[in-house]
């Protein structure tokens, strides 16, 4: 464990993210949700949902928009100290945006595969591992997880 990694509790970001979720589902959004952090201090810097069901962009989800909004309110230098928390692991597409985005470190709640596992063939589904991602960059982003899988894991009303 880092020394910034003291200052942060990631049972509680998750849970914080995995509450975005619930508010992304109550707006009639998928139920994803992230939470951004800021590694010194353990401050929330921001937090979003997934937008997808209600505007229809199909890159509206929850990792993505706290990017857009992170990347232009603070330089890559700053979140590089930042770890970005995520009710479930981070599509191909999030975690692309996480590493142009420079955040240091990813935390997630539920795993894609497992997610994959309880929808079955419903919805797209890219069988890429965040991790696998971000394996492939010129710069490390750590990845931790699944953290609180089981909670973020009822989010999913699948019957």
């Amino acid at each position: 464990m880092s020394a910034s990694d003291a200052s942060l509790d990631h049972e509680r970001f998750v849970q914080a993210a995995i509450d975005e979720a619930a508010a992304a589902q109550a707006a009639e959004n998928p139920p994803f949700g992230a939470v951004l952090v800021d590694d010194a201090s353990g401050t929330v810097l921001d937090r979003a949902g997934n937008t997808e069901g209600r505007t229809g962009d199909c890159t509206g989800h929850a990792e993505t928009n706290l990017v857009r909004v992170a990347s232009r309110e603070y330089a890559p230098e700053r979140l590089q100290e930042t770890t970005l928390y995520a009710s479930t692991e981070p599509c191909a597409m999030c975690a692309g945006a996480i590493f142009w985005a420079r955040i240091g470190r990813v935390v997630f709640g539920l795993r894609a595969e497992r997610l994959y596992d309880m929808k079955g063939d419903a919805g797209r589904q890219l069988a890429l591992s965040c991790e696998d991602v971000l394996a492939r960059g010129n710069h490390e982003v750590e990845v931790i997880g699944p953290v609180l899988e089981d909670e973020a894991a009822t989010v999913f009303d699948i019957s």
